[in-house]
């Protein structure tokens, strides 16, 4: 088989040294434009996993990088005239120039056929080629050319940055950020070899534009970046060897490609897909590619070792493309895995002034977990003393003792309100009422919850009226009978548990009248149905019934069933109030526009589809005490082409607080059938994370948040206030008490009636431990 790889980077130059190794017999070219010696990156960053797969897939270069490596361990964090060292987190950097050389000597040793300072600009010159590998980077001539099979998506990202060197020894992964009058500048140094490190200068592009970088030639850019960080280079000058550029300021582009595969050519490494060098992993990725792909297709050998019969060329192409195949599907995990951890790490420093205003220890502890990859407890593996440090400095700010609690066990305040930690049991429908009324489940349901440890549970949504139901098993608050049944509720969890109770109130709007969430989950009932009302004529969907368009005089009403709804919740003794503007339901269809149809005042611009939810939360405001608070629950994305979007969420939770919210309660989607949420873990905790900290307001985060880790790795960071956890607590009412043992935090109070479990509990955690060591 001949085999074309066109650029002879790591991708190209390993993908053919591994499919040598593998094929012998194999015609196997790589084409480079560049001479050998030439390159213009500077180095090379490597996990322990990564060199293990390495060490798996070609023992030869792998002792060979090994033995080239500048091993370290720490990390360290200048800001604001501090420096926090975190340690244990293990890198190695070889230079990109060594690892390019030990690639194309371990190529030429195998018998592959280099060719350098050959343009290709078009795979037509190959078309004897079995197959092509297209490895010639981001700015890939072949998946232009073929733009419409690959279908790119190029994501230009908004900060400047500029690629340098220096001789400068630093002996730690060093960020130092530097406020200016344009606004922050910050670098990324690390060391590659023995007397040179890669120094990464970034900003934002509008502080690039500001600070006059536009304008500047090469050396007067140096010559900036040398006087603005100049107190961590001791003298020694910054490198540039992309001189051939008239400026070296770069911006990173995102790229994904719906299909890496053409007929016989097949994308590798940065062609298919880049990630932020703030993550220090295209290299891996490329590497990891090429590992891929030659085990794919060392596969097209049938039992005996024989390739494919030449005379049948059919079948030879078939396992070409099936190969080709498995190879994309199995990598597009894996890159999309590492993607989404390097967007979050490319947002964070993009908006590094979105931070500044966190204390040096904080702004450190955001930065080290910023991709969501590292964890609290990931932190305590590798540096335990710096956790431990944190864990203090988070206790002595909630006026506990100076000794290391984990951060979601530390109290939280809200007007007069005090939690006794961050964990909040979510709204959760349960369609069990009659009527509206809660029974005896929710008392147990909702007692145990309390029970195990969160310091506040809320109830479910619980409608204003009987057509503001979603479900004719909803609660509701609109009757003497549902004041009593909740008044019991929350004397219960005010006498027996150590927890708060909150009342989220909401309408169902275009989502009312469907079937219980066990049955079909919001279709409309089979019969019984009652008319709904929305801010437009818009159906939530097919088979939903059409909402009338709500009127002045509906607005009016409805505003006050709120009103009587609040006033009921407080004789009841709830002690926080939510508004749910969230999910598709009546207010959060006013505030989206692919709901929202008005042309009257209360529609159009975010700030007219406001007007309604604002007016209901005003009015809710001025009857609940001032002493406790309240908070907001909205659909930060509506995860659908037109509709809202994370900025929007930003001035919507701008408006509330204006209007007196305490808190918002980030949660996403559900507004419309079409939408398309990217899950994972903590998914939507950067929204939570987006809001607090650019606009000054306590958050709770909720989503795919499933374990005391993201708790404490949420609240430490400072990206959310409080946690609000659903589906674990479903599964396990004491789930937070059960954490507290897991992280051995035995001053956590348990009801005395179980103090007995709690202590074998901990002694067979203890038992467990000890055998793992």
């Amino acid at each position: 088989m001949r085999i074309v790889c066109v650029g002879g980077g790591p991708a190209g130059l390993y993908c053919a040294l591994l499919l040598k190794r593998a094929r012998p017999q194999d015609d196997i070219t790589v084409v480079e434009r560049n001479r050998p010696d030439d390159t213009f990156g500077w180095g090379v960053v490597f996990s322990d996993q990564t060199l293990g797969n390495l060490a798996a897939a070609d023992p030869v270069t792998h002792a060979q990088i090994r033995d080239s490596f500048n091993h370290w361990d720490d990390i360290a964090v200048h800001f604001q005239g501090r420096t926090i060292i975190s340690g244990g987190h293990g890198f190695c950097g070889i230079g990109r120039m060594r690892l390019l050389n030990i690639l194309q000597e371990r190529c030429a040793a195998l018998g592959v056929a280099l060719v350098f300072q050959t343009e290709v600009t078009d795979d037509a010159a190959y078309a004897d080629a079995d197959l092509i590998i297209a490895s010639d980077g981001a700015n890939s001539s072949i998946r232009r050319k073929y733009a419409e099979f690959f279908q790119p998506a190029i994501d230009r990202r908004t900060n400047k940055f500029a690629w340098f060197g220096t001789r400068k020894r630093f002996d730690a992964f060093t960020f130092a950020f530097e406020q200016t009058q344009w606004g922050w500048m910050q670098a990324h140094a690390y060391r590659f070899d023995h007397d040179t490190c890669t120094f990464i200068v970034e900003m934002p592009e509008a502080t690039w534009r500001d600070a006059g970088l536009e304008a500047m030639t090469a050396d007067e850019s140096v010559a900036f970046c040398e006087n603005l960080f100049a107190p961590y280079l001791d003298g020694q000058p910054l490198l540039n060897n992309a001189k051939h550029l008239a400026s070296p300021w770069i911006t990173f582009n995102r790229i994904t490609c719906a299909h890496w595969t053409h007929d016989k050519i097949v994308l590798l490494g940065d062609a298919a897909h880049t990630a932020h060098f703030s993550i220090g992993s295209g290299t891996k990725l490329a590497m990891e590619d090429a590992i891929a792909l030659a085990r794919v297709l060392s596969t097209l050998e049938d039992a005996g070792g024989r390739e494919c019969p030449p005379h049948d060329p059919g079948a030879a192409h078939d396992a070409m493309r099936a190969a080709l195949h498995e190879y994309e599907a199995e990598r597009k995990i894996e890159v999309l895995k590492l993607q989404n951890a390097a967007r979050n790490s490319t947002d964070w420093f993009e908006h590094v002034a979105r931070y500044a205003g966190l204390p040096p220890e904080q702004f450190a502890y955001s930065l080290l977990t910023r991709s969501q990859r590292i964890s609290h407890e990931n932190l305590r593996l590798r540096d335990k003393n710096y956790v431990a440090g944190i864990e203090t400095w988070l206790a002595e700010r909630s006026n506990l003792p100076p000794e290391p609690i984990p951060p979601m066990f530390t109290p939280f305040q809200l007007r007069d309100l005090t939690l006794a930690n961050r964990v909040v049991v979510s709204p959760m429908a349960m369609y069990s009422c009659q009527d509206g009324t809660p029974d005896d489940f929710y008392l147990v349901h909702l007692g145990s919850r309390a029970q195990g440890g969160v310091g506040l549970v809320f109830t479910e949504m619980t409608c204003v009226a009987p057509d503001a139901r979603i479900t004719p098993g909803c609660a509701g608050m609109y009757s003497p009978e549902h004041e009593a049944a909740w008044r019991r509720i929350v004397d219960f969890v005010h006498a027996r548990t150590p927890a708060k109770i909150g009342l989220q109130l909401g309408h169902a709007g275009p989502k009312g009248s469907t079937q219980l969430g066990w049955e079909a989950s919001d279709e409309p009932l089979l019969e019984g149905n009652w008319p709904l009302i929305a801010p437009s004529a818009v159906a939530y969907g097919p088979r939903n019934q059409t909402p009338r368009a709500m009127t002045r005089a509906d607005m009016e009403r409805v505003r006050d069933e709120f009103v009587a709804a609040a006033r009921m919740g407080d004789a009841c003794g709830f002690d926080i109030l939510e508004l749910h503007c969230a999910h598709g339901y009546l207010l959060s269809s006013f505030i989206s526009p692919l709901t929202n149809r008005r042309t009257d005042t209360y529609g159009g611009s975010l700030a007219n589809r406001c007007r309604y939810p604002l007016e209901v939360f005003r009015a809710l405001r001025a009857v609940w005490p001032a002493r406790k608070p309240m908070s907001v629950r909205i659909s930060a994305h509506d995860w659908a082409e037109g509709g809202n979007t994370a900025d929007d969420a930003v001035a919507i939770a701008r408006m509330f607080k204006d209007a007196g919210a305490d808190l918002i309660d980030v949660s996403s989607g559900q507004t419309t059938r079409q939408a398309r949420p990217i899950y994972g873990r903590m998914y939507q905790t950067p929204f939570a994370d987006r809001i607090r900290n650019e606009i000054g307001l306590a958050t709770m985060a909720v989503g795919a948040i499933f374990e005391p880790d993201h708790v404490n790795s949420i609240i430490a960071a400072g990206r959310a206030d409080l946690c609000a956890i659903a589906r674990p607590h479903l599964a396990d009412p004491y789930w937070t008490l059960h954490a507290a043992a897991q992280l051995g935090y035995t001053a956590m109070p348990w009801p005395p009636q179980y103090l007995n479990g709690k202590a074998q509990l901990e002694r067979n955690l203890a038992r467990q431990q000890e055998m793992e060591r």
